[in-house]
């Protein structure tokens, strides 16, 4: 363990202490601009970096070394946009925070294809709802599954793994972590939303009925976690919102997952609305409701949703997107309207704007590329820039993102400049 890094037990977890303009070259970094009197520049991403892995402990094999090829891949990635706040999606949990010292200490410490170090002195890990067994028959398919690995045990579990802790989640920051103050949410149940979406059984006359009720007294909302991370930046307190909705797809008539999907956004939406909207929310220690008016926050995250195109529920992001104390950035990148005309599929009918796009999906025959990962700041926070990091082919850079099979991930790392008053 580096002496720099600062730890701290928190819950059950521990807290220790790219480039999208096509223009820039290899061994450039990408530079935020300064700050003014009274402000703080703080550059805050999200990157599903696809480091999660089959078979539990194998990310720390993976990462116990300096040569993973992924990882390096990713690593450089993250250096050449130098946040100073990332969340890292699809991270597997290791109990005590190892994954996230390892790939701190053997990959971004160390310089990734010329570019600079990143030094993270904090960082906040804590237990996903992946792969941990429910005990029921979720998919109700008539087998209830409770050994990991074996066959149908990701649809059975509280969220889908084949391990618990497997697509997990990390936040890493060059800020003090307030962990004291974290809050998560792991626990909080889906029925206990009011108006949940919950699925209905199309078998039956009996409304949203596709998990008996017994069921419904365990299972939770988050299909990995929703966390409250709050982040000390000069003393002022910036609230990140994190957590990453399961995929609104891989189910049936039914629409389990995109009606879950829906109501993981919402989450937050409510959260971050002062009054009733998010008076029902009660975190994982029992205390409950959302953010205070005027509190500072940024919600990050692969969303699983795009406003236009794909398989979401109608309007399931549209309810952060449209709220009124969010700013949506609208971060863009060459590489994606290239890859959209390149790729051609199903991106010849998608109605979004695909320079907007974040993810290189399968385009044949569907769902072709979408933007499903957001960094979207309160209004309080003034966005001086916002990008995403997926170069266009005749970019040497490109090389990080590459196409199918992906050298990092099919998504791409989004990050978005703001202004911090003191």
């Amino acid at each position: 363990m580096s002496t720099k890094h600062r730890i701290t037990t928190a819950l059950t977890a521990t807290a220790v202490g790219v480039l999208a303009a096509a223009t820039v070259g290899a061994g450039a970094a990408i530079a935020a601009p300064p700050s003014g009197a009274g402000t703080t520049d703080l550059r805050v991403a999200t990157y599903n970096l696809s480091l999660n892995r089959n078979v539990e402990g194998q990310l720390v094999t993976d990462l116990s070394t300096t040569t993973n090829a992924q990882a390096k891949t990713v690593a450089e990635v993250i250096q050449r946009v130098n946040p100073d706040v990332v969340l890292l999606n699809e991270f597997d949990f290791v109990e005590g925070g190892l994954a996230a010292d390892l790939f701190r200490e053997n990959y971004l410490e160390l310089s990734q294809g010329g570019a600079d170090p990143v030094v993270y002195p904090y960082a906040y890990v804590a237990p996903s709802n992946t792969g941990i067994a429910s005990g029921f028959d979720l998919n109700n398919n008539g087998a209830t599954v409770t050994t990991p690995g074996a066959p149908g045990y990701g649809d059975d579990a509280f969220g889908f793994g084949a391990f618990p802790g497997q697509f997990g989640m990390a936040v890493l920051s060059k800020y003090p972590i307030d962990t004291d103050a974290v809050r998560t949410f792991q626990n909080f149940l889906w029925k206990d939303m009011p108006g949940a979406l919950l699925p209905d059984d199309p078998n039956t006359a009996a409304p949203a009925d596709w998990y008996s009720a017994e069921e419904l007294e365990v299972f939770r909302l988050s299909s990995k976690s929703h966390w409250d991370v709050p982040i000390d930046v000069n003393g002022r307190t910036v609230h990140a919102l994190v957590s990453h909705p399961t995929p609104p797809t891989f189910d049936g008539v039914e629409d389990r997952n995109g009606k879950r999907n829906h109501d993981e956004i919402r989450f937050w939406a409510d959260y971050v609305t002062p009054g009733t909207a998010s008076r029902y929310i009660s975190d994982d220690d029992g205390a409950t409701g959302g953010l205070k008016p005027g509190e500072s926050f940024v919600i990050l995250g692969d969303q699983n949703a795009d406003p236009l195109d794909g398989d979401s529920v109608d309007q399931a992001i549209d309810q952060l997107l449209d709220h009124p104390r969010i700013t949506d950035p609208q971060p863009t990148s060459a590489g994606a309207a290239e890859a959209s005309v390149l790729q051609g599929g199903a991106n010849l009918a998608h109605e979004g704007d695909p320079a907007l796009d974040t993810a290189d999906f399968n385009d044949n025959p569907a769902p072709g590329n979408l933007r499903a990962d957001y960094v979207l700041p309160s209004r309080d926070l003034r966005v001086a820039d916002a990008r995403v990091f997926w170069p266009v082919s005749t970019d040497p850079l490109s090389a990080l993102t590459g196409t199918f099979p992906f050298p990092s991930s099919d998504h791409r790392l989004v990050w978005v400049d703001v202004k911090v008053r003191g």
